[in-house]
């Protein structure tokens, strides 16, 4: 069995999010880079199967700068056997299609039996790339998982939706994505850190991959325009005076609340 897990270095979740208004994008020195806390949980996810199943391997995916290779070092440190990272400067702000377009041709590169990734990242929060790097694989998606089973030639889970839970599964090779409900990546080791040093880390850029981040037929999203958020504005007071209900009933009509 190889699986290969989908992690990503984002801005430290409990910093400010700050944008660059130039080029419309994160400003990802405005605080510590940290690995994803829902690609950790992806990753206890296949490293847990692998504990008990001699011979899966695990391997780590991201697309990312240079600078990101010391976070998937920890990745290999937590226990991932390999790491392949996807560095080209012609990424630089790529939008979730080509994200998933290189995602997809470095998984078909490296071979794959099962993809794992969180259901959404916690910089971009699109939550849909899974789903679009199954669709390029042309293989099955099943997305926003709390449980998995893994075996038999499948994945199994469930999902949770508006007042039920949800049996899916679907035949290897597939894709899918886990929510925060699964448990929390284990902590690297001195041992783990130090066998990470000699673990591969090999870097692929575009040319490697074939895509070609300008290709004119490729959808592309364009940003038109980014402004900072507006200063957050003070709340209407409402004084009871005995008519305290007659205000708020005025305010809920007039603001369309009611």
């Amino acid at each position: 069995m190889k699986i290969v897990v989908l992690v990503k270095e984002v801005p430290d979740t409990y910093g400010d999010r700050v944008l660059d208004l130039e080029t419309g994008l994160a400003r990802r020195d405005a605080s510590d880079p940290v690995l994803d806390e829902i690609g950790e949980r992806a990753l206890e996810v296949a490293l847990a199967y692998a504990d008990a199943h001699e011979g899966t391997e695990v391997v780590a995916l991201t697309m990312a700068p240079a600078s990101a290779a010391t976070t998937l070092r920890k990745v290999l440190a937590i226990g991932a056997g390999s790491a392949v990272q996807v560095v080209d400067d012609a990424l630089l702000g790529a939008d979730l299609g080509l994200t998933a377009e290189v995602l997809a041709a470095a998984i078909r590169r490296v071979g794959f039996d099962l993809v794992l990734a969180g259901d959404r990242s916690t910089d971009g929060v699109g939550g849909v790339l899974p789903a679009m790097v199954a669709e390029l694989l042309d293989v099955p998606n099943v997305t926003g998982l709390d449980s998995v089973q893994i075996g038999d030639g499948e994945i199994r889970g469930v999902r949770a939706t508006d007042g039920a839970t949800v049996r899916v599964s679907a035949a290897l090779p597939a894709v899918a994505s886990i929510t925060e409900a699964l448990p929390d990546a284990r902590i690297a080791t001195f041992k783990g850190i130090m066998a990470a040093k000699k673990k591969p880390l090999d870097a692929l850029a575009l040319a490697d991959l074939g895509v070609d981040a300008d290709d004119p037929d490729a959808a592309r999203s364009i940003m038109l325009r980014v402004a900072p958020r507006p200063p957050r504005q003070a709340g209407v007071k409402i004084v009871d005076d005995g008519d305290a209900g007659v205000q708020l009933a005025d305010f809920l009509i007039q603001n369309r609340l009611a």
